[in-house]
């Protein structure tokens, strides 16, 4: 394991943060879980139980490092955290940015995504760049990274336009289409299966649909990353809250069924 080391206050427009190297390889960056909570708005005990409900989804030492159970007493002082505050707290927990990522999925609220674009491409994947002082990386990380949201957003159009599109071979091949723009390989998708939103699910399950969401990250049935299992699939969907698209969990009959049976 890397050395971790505190390089001080950071700022991605008005989110400020502690920014920390090392621990999950040389020059990766990590947050802590005390500011991921204060951005997202959270209490820390509330992102830990989080965590710790669902820690067989996160790796330790490539997801997570709990900075409590270690010898890391100089990057906790020079985080800012006081000697009581380090007592009285059972985990202080390190994210990489997989373990991040990971913990988007469990938040799964709009602001959590609002946050995640400007994170990933001005903290962790630009700063090497910046600090090695060299333009030309720089450029280059930009333009790989603006040609990835050109492509998620080409395969978002194309999924928008299959979903409304009444011919199913037709629906079929811009679905293979939009795949291919996010793999780099055509594969055509299965028939889709019956969906239902969180909100219809409560409206079923005769709970709201908070509670479904509670029960669904209780037992971690969400699929890890985009994409499905049997009890639903990741599909983007316009946030309340802003002109923008936001992941949203859709549930099959099976997630349904699992649902209602762990209401209590």
């Amino acid at each position: 394991m890397n050395n971790l080391k505190v390089i001080g206050k950071e700022k991605i427009g008005s989110i400020e943060f502690i920014g920390i190297e090392g621990g999950f390889g040389k020059d990766k960056k990590a947050m802590l879980v005390k500011d991921i909570a204060v951005i997202h708005g959270q209490t820390v005990g509330n992102i830990n139980l989080l965590i710790n409900r669902n820690i067989k989804r996160f790796k330790k030492g490539i997801d997570i490092i709990d900075l409590k159970a270690g010898n890391f007493a100089i990057v906790l002082n020079k985080s800012g955290f006081s000697q009581n505050q380090i007592n009285a707290t059972k985990n202080i927990y390190l994210l990489s940015e997989r373990g991040y990522s990971k913990l988007l999925k469990i938040l799964d609220d709009d602001k959590a995504w609002e946050v995640y674009d400007q994170l990933v491409d001005n903290y962790f994947n630009m700063r090497v760049a910046i600090k090695e002082n060299n333009p030309a990386i720089v450029k280059d990380k930009r333009l790989e990274i603006m040609e990835k949201n050109a492509a998620t957003r080409k395969a978002n159009l194309m999924y928008r336009i299959a979903m409304a599109t009444e011919s199913n071979s037709s629906k079929q091949s811009l679905l293979a289409n939009a795949a291919k723009e996010l793999t780099g390989e055509m594969t055509i998708p299965v028939m889709r299966k019956k969906e239902y939103s969180a909100t219809e699910v409560g409206n079923k399950a005769g709970i709201t649909s908070n509670k479904v969401g509670r029960i669904a990250n209780k037992f971690g049935i969400k699929a890890e990353q985009p994409g499905q299992n049997k009890y639903g699939r990741w599909s983007n969907s316009k946030s309340q809250h802003s002109d923008k698209e936001v992941p949203q969990w859709l549930y099959f009959d099976e997630g349904l069924k699992f649902i209602k049976e762990h209401v209590q």
